[in-house]
């Protein structure tokens, strides 16, 4: 048994999310800071192959999570939701220099009450 396998499958879900959204976020914005000044389809073709990574996480990371872990599909894409506000802020701050804004905050205290709305009947 791999060590993956011992870890909980709502945790194996969310780790998964989390490294599918990590190369979700380099390939829908990491081309603004390395690519910038290469034509338009250079980037296109790069940022599809970046996102052949977070595919290869996604789908299985979604399939564990609804037909193993029992998320329900809201949950599920909540889940989802969460991770990438959370990989995005940091992403923004620190790789792009993005100036830190409350509204990042705002948009987190949104997200709790998505989360307590979504999983309330659970």
């Amino acid at each position: 048994m791999n060590a993956f396998q011992s870890i909980p499958l709502s945790l194996q879900t969310v780790l998964l999310l989390v490294g599918s959204n990590i190369f979700m976020t380099f390939a829908w914005y990491g081309h603004l800071k390395n690519l910038a000044t290469s034509p338009w389809y250079i980037a296109a073709l790069v940022s599809w192959g970046i996102a052949l990574f977070e595919y290869a996480l996604q789908v299985p990371a979604n399939r564990i999570g609804y037909q193993q872990a029992g998320f329900s599909m809201g949950q599920l894409k909540i889940v989802q939701e969460v991770i990438t506000l959370a990989v995005f802020v940091p992403f923004a701050l620190l790789y792009l220099k993005e100036p830190f804004k409350l509204d990042y905050l705002w948009a987190a205290l949104c997200m709790v009450g998505a989360v307590y709305f979504i999983f309330r009947g659970a």
